[in-house]
């Protein structure tokens, strides 16, 4: 069975700061028309039924992550059959204007299939859990509603190695296939080991669960 593209597949911590040339969205349309058969003419990906792969909405995605994401892809950081030769394709003179086009859309938010997971999913969002597997709340990095940040400098006077994604609206089975990479080490290309360490606190539960919270808030 052919497993579908995974185009830029992210959650999470895992992308340095740097040098960011800023992208033209305008650009960026024609040049992503590749990417839009798999995830979408606006970045909203179809949610694909088990077991295929599912593919990641960009819609919303902050421009830099989506960059790290396809430069780790190129280098062989993160490796994904489909992904990994697509990634050598893009060219960089046109990776921030794709970005850009991306970052400009708007997540859909999915629909609320369980309540008493949705609850806890939201708790452990915006609480984490506490001992014996301490777990800091997600948006405490990822902003309300999952949003993502990239301006640090708002919260600390020391600003951070990381960004942290936006995860509002993304589809609760991509979430949760990346948690369980980072969690099982297949995926490492977090900085500091940070998705890695608090992935391995979360039980499959938890994990389902904080997925299907954020796949409900969109952006």
């Amino acid at each position: 069975m052919r497993k579908p593209l995974s185009m830029l597949g992210f959650v999470f911590l895992g992308a340095t700061f740097g040098a960011f040339a800023a992208g033209n969205p305008e650009l960026g349309e024609a040049k992503a028309a590749v990417c839009t058969a798999c995830h979408g003419p606006d970045g909203n990906s179809i949610a694909l039924p088990p077991p295929a792969d599912p593919w990641p909405k960009l819609a919303g995605q902050l421009p830099e992550y989506i960059v790290k994401q396809v430069h780790d892809f190129k280098a062989g950081k993160r490796k994904n059959e489909q992904m990994t030769p697509q990634a050598q394709a893009v060219a960089e003179t046109d990776l921030a204007d794709i970005a850009a086009f991306f970052a400009r859309q708007k997540a859909k938010a999915e629909e609320a299939t369980n309540q008493e997971i949705l609850a806890a999913g939201e708790k452990l969002f915006r609480k984490g859990k506490g001992r014996p597997n301490v777990v800091p709340g997600c948006i405490g990095c990822h902003g309300p509603d999952g949003v993502g940040n990239r301006d640090w400098n708002k919260l600390m006077v020391r600003v951070p190695t990381v960004l942290a994604p936006s995860l509002g609206g993304q589809h609760a089975s991509y979430l949760i296939k990346q948690l369980k990479a980072y969690k099982d080490g297949s995926r490492a290309n977090d900085e500091a080991r940070v998705m890695r360490d608090i992935a391995a606190r979360l039980d499959d539960k938890e994990i389902a669960a904080v997925a299907e919270y954020l796949s409900t808030r969109g952006n």
